[in-house]
């Protein structure tokens, strides 16, 4: 279908209403605490709201840590592990039962909840956004998804970093603002700064004015690497001093940062319906975790649309 498509990085948004809400504030009649919840189900409002999508699409993590990212990078993510092994994520125990509430308070409005087996969300959002037919919006916190930006095949990212009540929808004139990079550049210039959050180091003592200035003077990291072996393509010696020792992490890390495009997805609706697929199951999951408000709110905002 040619319709708006709204890919939703649901973990970005549960994290965040997670945090955005003391856990005391937001409980269930039972007493589990359900603020993450509420507060999901509130930001998708919104963004069904403000944005009116044709279609709804949530993107779960099935792999958090995939270990095919692992074994190119063995530091991704690894300060995100659980004490004891077993390769879980540190997660706040407050959070954990709230998470299979939202996959069925989804199920029951029938917005398709998708996670793929070896894969993180960032995978399924960059899968929809190469093969949706028509325009995608891409909704998450993460600074990852500015590579998925493309204005040729109308993919903007409404960047949640300050909040879905102030989030920023960006074009790749947005990505050139914020980097002085073009979003087709985005991982190349993250490969180089780091991202502590993804355990992704970078290149010490190369931040994100140097990584710019290499992009934009080299035009990508194959660039900046073939000009390497070239004494005069005007590298500062200790810049190119830098970029040599860190030629192993630089082979491989494009390949981790890179998100999927050929994540194997189930079949999806064509729209997201104007009501609720399963209204009976939808009046007992806000019945039984007090969530009648913000289910209220979602069914407005889903039948407004258009």
């Amino acid at each position: 279908m040619n319709g708006t498509l709204l890919a939703v990085d649901a973990p970005s948004l549960y994290f965040r209403a997670f945090h955005g809400v003391p856990v005391r504030a937001a409980l269930a009649p039972d007493g589990t605490p359900v603020n993450a919840v509420r507060g999901f189900l509130d930001m998708l409002a919104t963004l069904v709201r403000t944005r009116a999508p044709d279609l709804v699409v949530c993107a779960l993590d099935a792999d958090w840590r995939p270990q095919w990212r692992v074994a190119l990078l063995p530091s991704y993510k690894r300060h995100r592990l659980a004490p004891g092994g077993g390769g879980a994520e540190q997660v706040p125990p407050e959070l954990v039962p709230q998470l299979p509430v939202i996959t069925q308070v989804l199920a029951a409005f029938g917005i398709p909840a998708v996670g793929v087996s070896g894969y993180e969300a960032d995978d399924v959002l960059g899968t929809l956004a190469a093969t949706h037919s028509g325009p995608v919006e891409v909704a998450s916190g993460d600074r990852d998804l500015f590579q998925l930006v493309n204005d040729d095949q109308e993919v903007r990212l409404l960047y949640c970093g300050r909040g879905v009540a102030n989030l920023v929808v960006c074009d790749e004139a947005e990505v050139q603002r914020r980097y002085g990079v073009p979003a087709a550049a985005y991982v190349d210039f993250a490969v180089l700064r780091g991202d502590p959050s993804d355990g992704l180091p970078g290149v010490p003592g190369v931040g994100e004015k140097t990584a710019t200035r290499l992009i934009t003077r080299y035009g990508d990291l194959s660039g900046i690497m073939a000009a390497l072996t070239d004494p005069g393509s005007g590298f500062a010696p200790g810049t190119r001093r830098k970029l040599q020792e860190a030629t192993d992490y630089l082979a491989v890390a494009p390949r981790v940062v890179r998100v999927a495009r050929d994540v194997p997805l189930p079949e999806l609706p064509a729209t997201t319906p104007a009501a609720p697929a399963d209204p009976e199951q939808l009046e007992q999951l806000a019945e039984t975790w007090g969530l009648a408000g913000p289910c209220r709110r979602l069914v407005d905002a889903l039948a407004q649309r258009g």
